[in-house]
C-alpha cells in the first residue's frame, strides 16, 4: 500500500535556520517529537521508503530542519527531536532557536505531526509543544507511536485518555494510534496530510465485472494473444 504523492518524497536540503529554507514551497507539514519517539520510522513508512529519514538509537542525532519534497510546491519536513539530546549545549541552544523561528514564522507550514510513544504518558515537553502550538494557532495531529507494543485494549485506552485531554485543553489537536512496524493507522495519517497539503487522491480504477450471461454454458473464456482472439 502506497500513497501516490508521499511515495515521491525526495530529500531536498537540510538547513539550520528559516532564512535558508526553500522559497518555492507553499505547503509543508512538519514532524516533531521527543527523541526516539519513532519519528524517522514513521516518516519512512508514510513515504513507503526504507531510508528516507535516518533512524538511530542515539537521541538527538538530527540537528537540522530537513526538507523532503513530494512535488514542486509541497514538502514533508523532519524537525530535530527534542529532549535528551546528547549534544553540545551551545549547539542545542542554536538549533532550538532555529526550530522556534521556523514553527512560529514559516508561512508555508500548514500543520505539525507530533509523535508520542503510546507506552508513555505525555511528557512535560510534549505538553509544552501543545501549549505553544495552541498559542500560535498551528494545527497538530498526534501519532501515538509503537502501538504494536501494547495490546489492543490498553492501546485504545491510552488513545481515549489523550483524546479527552485534547478535547478539554487542546482543541486544535487530533490524535490516532500508529505503528510503523505493522503499518497500522497509515491511511488515517495520509488523510490528515492530504487535508493540510490540499491534495486530493485520484480515485481507484474499478475493474469491470465479467458479464456471465455472455459466456455460453460449457464454453471457456476467450484467451487473447496480441490482437487476435482465439477460442480453445
Amino acid at each position: 500500500m502506497q500513497h501516490p504523492l508521499y511515495q515521491k518524497a525526495t530529500y531536498l536540503k537540510s538547513v539550520p535556520t528559516i532564512d535558508l529554507c526553500p522559497d518555492e514551497l507553499t505547503h509543508e507539514v512538519a514532524f516533531a517529537g521527543r527523541s526516539n519517539a519513532g519519528k524517522s520510522s514513521a516518516l519512512n513508512v508514510i513515504t513507503s521508503q526504507r531510508t528516507l529519514a535516518r533512524t538511530s538509537k542515539t537521541p538527538g542525532r538530527t540537528q537540522l530542519i530537513n526538507f523532503f519534497t513530494v512535488d514542486d510546491t509541497r514538502a514533508l519536513v523532519d524537525l530535530p527531536g527534542y529532549g535528551f539530546a546528547k549534544v553540545n549545549v551551545k549547539v542545542k541552544r542554536a538549533w532550538e532557536a532555529g526550530l522556534t523561528t521556523y514553527i512560529e514564522k514559516r508561512e508555508s507550514l500548514k500543520g505539525l505531526i507530533l509523535l508520542m510513544d503510546s507506552r508513555i504518558p505525555p511528557t512535560e515537553i510534549d505538553l509544552i509543544m501543545l501549549d505553544w502550538t495552541k498559542a500560535i494557532g498551528l494545527p497538530v495531529h498526534v501519532l501515538l507511536t509503537k502501538s504494536d507494543k501494547l495490546k489492543k485494549g490498553p492501546a485504545k485506552a491510552e488513545l481515549l485518555k489523550l483524546k479527552q485531554l485534547l478535547k478539554e485543553q487542546y482543541p486544535h489537536a487530533t490524535a490516532q494510534l500508529f505503528s510503523s512496524l505493522k503499518r497500522d493507522g497509515l491511511n488515517e495519517v495520509w488523510n490528515k496530510l492530504d487535508e493540510w497539503m490540499e491534495y486530493e487522491r485520484p480515485p481507484k480504477e474499478k475493474k469491470e465485472p465479467v458479464d456471465s450471461k455472455k459466456i455460453r454454458p460449457g464454453s471457456k473464456k476467450p484467451k487473447t494473444k496480441g490482437n487476435i482472439r482465439r477460442f480453445n
